[in-house]
């Protein structure tokens, strides 16, 4: 395919998104290694350079801050995480069957999503409640750092640290992976973040603060608008972008800007999250099994997705960069569907 080609195959495939219940807009960036595939379509209400919330992309951002660390020995994954935090945080973190896990926890346990601490959103609270629920639902909250641990504290955890093959998707890691970076930084994680940004010159990101004039496109749960500020504003790490700026920061990421490309093989220890996805170490892999897809195999790929249907992720056998949103918590699958159509057609 030649460049126009190109660009006509992913206006056709971005212009039937937007085609399906509940898709209100989409946007998709696809690039190569040596950039001669670059090219970026978006339809309804979303353009090219439109702004959105990238949900749980903001653990790669948070990985990347910490690996970074890594590779500057300001601190070993297998630290625990003891080590940075103060007894109040810790006392009675992970208590599981009577037992107290709580110093056990590591670096790793949190980037690795295998500490199976309680999920502050996803899991039931103490008081048979669950966040996001109450979000989807159009109950704005704050959930501060402290909050959050507070509240854990009083939640199951599910398995002790590390059970061997196992893992379990918890946003409560990347919160607490946050107090880590400040301990170890000095400074707040969004300020770290927000430096990052500037660093990259990714100058249409910015991590979401209340009161904040630019405008980004409207979160949508089905065909209701989720206006959720004071749940955004308080956690200090959920970030508004583009896709343009969300692919140079996977090109510099997997280029090995934050930790040395010989050495990215290190993250890929995949445990079985929920299919079709496995996670590593700060990183996400999407492999679809050949049964599903026996005439077309669909080749893995690496980065990570949120929950609002945006996607950064890296596609190894083929050299491709693929970022974008179809900005619907209700159907996120469909970002996975666009993202398959996409590589087929460039085979």
């Amino acid at each position: 395919m030649d460049d126009t080609q190109i660009k006509s195959m992913l206006h056709q495939v971005v212009s039937s998104v937007v085609t399906q219940k509940y898709i209100y807009g989409a946007v998709f960036y696809v690039s190569s290694d040596d950039n001669s595939i670059d090219a970026i379509s978006a339809a309804g209400d979303i353009q090219e350079d439109s702004r959105y919330f990238i949900a749980s992309i903001n653990k790669l951002f948070v990985s990347s801050i910490i690996l970074r660390l890594v590779t500057r020995s300001k601190l070993s994954l297998h630290d625990k995480i003891s080590k940075h935090l103060p007894d109040e945080i810790i006392q009675r973190l992970h208590i599981h069957k009577g037992k107290d896990y709580s110093y056990d926890l590591s670096i790793i346990h949190l980037m690795s999503q295998t500490s199976w601490l309680p999920c502050y959103l996803l899991d039931r609270q103490a008081n048979g409640k669950k966040a996001m629920t109450e979000l989807e639902a159009g109950f704005d909250q704050p959930w501060p750092i402290d909050k959050v641990i507070q509240e854990i504290k009083r939640m199951k955890t599910h398995f002790p640290p590390g059970e061997k093959g196992k893992a379990k998707y918890i946003d409560t890691n990347h919160q607490i992976l946050g107090l880590i970076v400040e301990a170890v930084t000095g400074d707040p994680v969004n300020i770290v973040l927000n430096r990052l940004f500037q660093e990259l010159r990714l100058t249409q990101t910015y991590v979401y603060e209340n009161g904040k004039t630019e405008k980004f496109v409207p979160i949508r749960h089905r065909s209701t608008t989720m206006h959720i500020p004071n749940f955004l504003n308080s956690t200090q790490n959920d970030i508004i972008s583009t896709a343009k700026d969300q692919m140079t920061f996977l090109k510099a990421f997997f280029s090995g800007y934050f930790f040395q490309k010989e050495r990215l093989n290190e993250l890929e220890k995949w445990n079985n999250i929920f299919s079709p996805f496995q996670y590593g170490i700060g990183i996400q892999k999407f492999s679809l099994s050949r049964l599903l897809s026996p005439f077309h195999p669909v080749p893995y790929m690496v980065g990570h997705c949120g929950s609002t249907g945006s996607v950064a992720f890296y596609v190894p056998d083929k050299k491709l960069y693929i970022t974008g949103t179809i900005n619907q918590q209700a159907k996120p699958n469909v970002a996975f569907q666009t993202m398959i159509k996409i590589i087929q057609a460039l085979r």
